[in-house]
This record gives structure tokens, C-alpha cells and sequence, in this order.
């Protein structure tokens, strides 16, 4: 018990704001006696609560299905104008090119949505298509398929047909990718205290393939022979809220969190041993922390808005200003940059993209939900005790923003984004660090460093309300759990420790427990 106490003191310090733990950021294992130092006086005063205002100055106070699209407090008239351009280029639809909606058209050739809202619906967490006898009968839209082809050595490389995405859907005169196909396998549980479970073990399968997509022919000649090569990951839509704030937290937190985890694990305290994923910036043309993405694959907030305008909706960008279509796809090509701003070499302006990233960047995270319950204090110690708290570090204090977020017509230029983002206490609980989650969660497609094992660890907060905003209650990288109970249970590799405490615990408990993470 001593051991837990002192790793969840552990987690408090490296809650506290940066002026204190800045002094300790080199190389962790080079000054235990300092960070042992600071543990220990963390320890005599004991892990707080969370605040209701988990975002600091940007919380709203805010539930049902309007809870994640608030923008920030305090924004400025300039930067609600701003806001309210981004809400509209997010949730209204593209269509195809050349139209006489100039500023809208350049939708395809291939896509999954029509609006980046038809993933992110109420700018919350998308839903797995609904299903009837385990089998789904509606195309996916906010779940998308990555697709890959391994090597030798277990590199992950675009597939020589589909690249990097499955697109199901098309504009007229195409042919969509493929369908999908999601068969789920009922696995059957029960507690120590002999109370059943049920999980449901999704499988992914491809019909109507355009292409080829297992032409022997074709593989072989690009260096493939086997089938087994070609992997799929599924990734659902997650909610938005405070991602300019994720953006805003100082990347050395995230590589300190992998260090302590190292140290702590050396110790014997932990199993727990996160990674961090370095990865490609396409605007700066270097590598830095990977924060976005399931698999933390993604460094920026603007790197990822462009990417999912190119892959999921097919509109060109200044950073990605190619069309997802291979040299296999004719009908794809014939399409290219259809939209009327091909003449410009991009489909959305640097402004407009601007925008939509600025949006994104101020919608406001919900305040914590009944805080002074008992059963969520009680929850809040049990979070603690199974050791949660270490992938899912609680807090952080955002340091003054670099600008960012601001382009314009010419060329990616900097301009500052909004101050509210600055100096705020966080608290998000995640680490966003890689983690191998087992063989059960595997999909086997490795993306930057991260391997087919391993994902980041999601942000908790807002997560009761994703139920009141989306109907539904789905988890996971790929909505196979429909509950937070059932996301425990699928945990596995660096966290089965932490899963096995949540099973050995009474029904009371676990109830508590979720409760906890429900009011977060």
C-alpha cells in the first residue's frame, strides 16, 4: 500500500506547474535524489482532488448534447468571428467540383465523410456503424480503416493500390475503395466475485475491393508475397474538446513522463513503461512529440486537421496538396484537385484551413460532474490504488503558446493564437505516451514508432458526456467497448496489472470507480 501511495504522490508532483518541476528536466535517471526529494515532499500533504474546472479559465459549464461545442470564455470579438468561420467550414458539407459553391467544392474523388462533423458529430467521438447479428448493415463513417503493407523487418508502408486509408465512399464517376465489413465475436467473462461479464471482439474484413487488393501479381512485383502483409487498423472519431490546450502543453512534460515511468518501473513500483513517439512535422521538417492520433502519430493540431481534410474528406491543402489517388486508380486521377480552387494548386484556402484548426483549438472542455459524491471520492482513491493514474497522468500547466495556429494566403506564416490557451492548470489524465495494450487491442499496424501493440493513452475528460452528446456510450480505438467497464476489461500487456485490480475488487467498488472516471 506504502508503494501505491508513493506512486500516486509521484503522479501529484508531476501535477504541479512547471516552475517547480522545470528544474529537474534533464535526464531523470541522473538525479533520483532530487526527484526523490520532491516525491517525498509531495507525499506529506497526500493526492487532491481534481478541480471542477478541469480546464482551467477555459471550463464551461456545460452538459447534453450541446456540451463539447462551446468555445472557450473570454474570447475576444476577433476571435469569435474566427470561431464561428471554423464551426462553419467544420459541419457543413463539401461537394463535388467544379460547383457553384466555390468556396465548398473539391469534395473526393474517394472520401469517408462529407464534413469533418460527420466523424466529429457535435465536435464529439464518432460511433461504430450499428449492427444487427453481429454483423454491421450500415457503411462506417466516423470509423475508418488504415491500411498498410509490412516488410521484412515490420516497417508499416503505404499499400501500393489503396496507400494509407480505405475510402468506402466516392463521387460520381468513381469507384469507392472498398466495403467494410466488422463481424463481432461475443467473448464471455466473470469476476472473481462471480458476477458475467460480456465483451464483443470485433474482426475487419474487405468486400466489393475496387482494385485488387490481394492481387499476387501486384504484390509480388512491390516486394509482397504473402497476404498476411497487408494490415488494417480501425480508428474512430474521437471528441475534441481542449485539443489547443493538449497543443499547449510543454513537450518536455510528455518526454518526463516517459522517463519517471522508466525510473519507476526500474524500481519495481510499476510494469508500466511508456514510450514516446517521436514523429515527422511536415511544416517545421522535423521531428517532435507526437501528441494527436490513436497512435500519438501526429505532432500538431494543424498537421492533423490537414490530414483528415485529404484523407477523409479529399480536399487539398498547402501541406498536403496531393490527392489520396495511386497510379492503379484511374478514376481517381482523372478527378484530381476537381474543386475550383485547383487553380490555386489547393482545394481549402491557408485561411480558411486557419480556421477550422482556430475552431478546433477553443472549444471549451466541460466542468467535472458531481465531485462531492462519496462513491466519486471513494472512486478517485481505487483510480490510485490500481495504478490508472500513471498512463493516465492527471494534470498539467500549459506553458505560453508559441504561435501556431495562424496562415495565410502566401505561405504558412505564424501569427499568435489565442491567449486564453496560456499558463492553465489541465487536467486531461493521459500521459500521451505509447503504450503496449496487449494482444487483444493489437491491430498490428505500426504507425511512426508506435508498434501494431501499442496506443496512446486517451485524455479522460469529458468522457461521461459522450453518452448526452452522441447517444452512445463507445470506447476504444475502435468502439468495441460500450461502456467504461468494458474498456477496463479490454486493457491488457503494460496495463493487465491495473485491469486485475479492477476485477478483484467488489461490484461497489467497481461501480465507484467508473463513477469517478465518469464525473471527470
Amino acid at each position: 500500500m506504502r508503494c501505491l501511495k508513493i506512486l500516486a504522490a509521484a503522479w501529484v508532483f508531476l501535477a504541479a506547474p512547471w516552475g517547480i518541476a522545470s528544474s529537474i528536466a534533464g535526464p531523470l535517471l541522473n538525479q533520483e535524489h532530487r526527484i526523490q526529494s520532491e516525491i517525498d515532499s509531495v507525499f506529506k500533504v497526500g493526492s487532491k482532488p481534481p478541480p471542477t474546472a478541469t480546464a482551467g479559465s477555459m471550463s464551461v459549464q456545460a452538459d447534453g448534447l450541446r456540451a463539447f461545442s462551446f468555445p472557450a470564455p473570454a474570447l475576444t470579438n476577433k476571435e469569435l468571428k474566427q470561431f464561428v468561420i471554423g464551426d462553419s467550414f467544420f459541419k457543413r458539407n463539401w461537394v463535388e467540383g467544379p460547383a457553384s459553391t466555390t468556396a465548398r467544392d473539391g469534395l473526393g474523388p474517394h472520401f469517408i465523410g462529407r464534413s469533418c462533423a460527420a466523424c466529429h458529430v457535435m465536435d464529439g467521438r464518432g460511433a461504430p456503424p450499428m449492427v444487427e447479428h453481429d454483423v454491421n448493415i450500415e457503411p462506417p463513417v466516423a470509423l475508418l480503416l488504415r491500411i498498410a503493407i509490412l516488410d521484412a523487418q515490420g516497417k508499416a508502408k503505404p499499400h501500393p493500390v489503396y496507400g494509407e486509408q480505405i475510402a468506402n465512399a466516392a463521387v460520381a464517376g468513381v469507384t469507392p475503395e472498398a466495403d467494410v465489413e466488422i463481424r463481432y465475436q461475443k467473448i464471455q467473462g466473470q469476476y472473481p466475485d462471480g458476477m458475467p461479464y460480456e465483451l464483443l471482439k470485433p474482426t475487419y474484413t474487405l468486400k466489393q475491393i475496387a482494385d485488387g487488393l490481394m492481387d499476387s501479381k501486384l504484390l509480388h512485383a512491390k516486394g509482397v508475397v504473402q497476404k498476411e502483409a497487408v494490415v488494417l487498423g480501425p480508428r474512430i472519431a474521437p471528441q475534441l474538446v481542449g485539443m489547443g490546450l493538449i497543443e499547449a502543453i510543454n513537450p518536455n512534460d510528455i518526454v518526463l513522463n516517459a522517463q519517471l515511468q522508466k525510473k519507476l518501473r526500474n524500481e519495481g513500483r510499476t510494469a508500466i513503461s511508456g514510450q514516446v513517439n517521436w514523429v515527422w512535422d511536415i511544416q517545421h521538417k522535423r521531428n517532435r512529440v507526437g501528441k494527436f492520433g490513436w497512435k500519438a502519430n501526429v505532432p500538431s493540431l494543424l498537421q492533423q486537421t490537414a490530414a483528415a481534410f485529404v484523407n477523409d474528406i479529399g480536399i487539398t491543402s498547402s501541406l498536403f496538396p496531393i490527392e489520396s489517388c495511386t497510379v492503379f486508380q484511374r478514376d481517381c486521377v482523372r478527378l484530381r484537385n476537381s474543386g475550383q480552387n485547383a487553380k490555386h494548386a489547393t482545394e481549402i484556402s491557408n485561411e480558411l484551413l486557419h480556421q477550422v484548426v482556430f475552431y478546433q483549438a477553443v472549444l471549451a472542455p466541460p466542468e467535472r460532474r458531481n465531485v462531492t459524491a462519496q462513491n466519486v471520492l471513494r472512486g478517485q482513491t481505487l483510480f490510485d490504488q490500481a495504478q490508472c493514474g500513471v498512463c493516465h497522468r492527471p494534470s498539467y500547466t500549459t506553458v505560453p503558446a508559441k504561435p501556431k495556429y495562424g496562415l495565410n494566403e502566401s505561405q504558412l506564416a505564424l501569427v499568435p493564437p489565442s491567449s486564453v490557451l496560456h499558463k492553465q492548470t489541465i487536467w486531461p489524465y493521459s500521459d500521451f505516451l505509447l503504450h503496449d495494450m496487449g494482444e487483444s487491442l493489437a491491430d498490428g499496424r505500426p504507425d511512426g514508432q508506435a508498434n501494431g501493440r501499442q496506443w496512446k493513452t486517451p485524455p479522460l475528460w469529458g468522457i461521461g458526456l459522450i453518452p448526452a452528446v452522441n447517444g452512445h456510450p463507445h470506447l476504444l480505438h475502435d468502439g468495441r467497448a460500450r461502456n467504461i467497464e468494458e474498456a477496463i476489461l479490454w486493457h491488457g500487456g503494460e496495463a493487465k496489472t491495473s485491469q486485475q485490480s479492477f476485477q478483484a475488487m467488489t461490484q461497489a467498488e467497481r461501480e465507484a470507480l467508473i463513477a469517478f472516471v465518469e464525473s471527470l
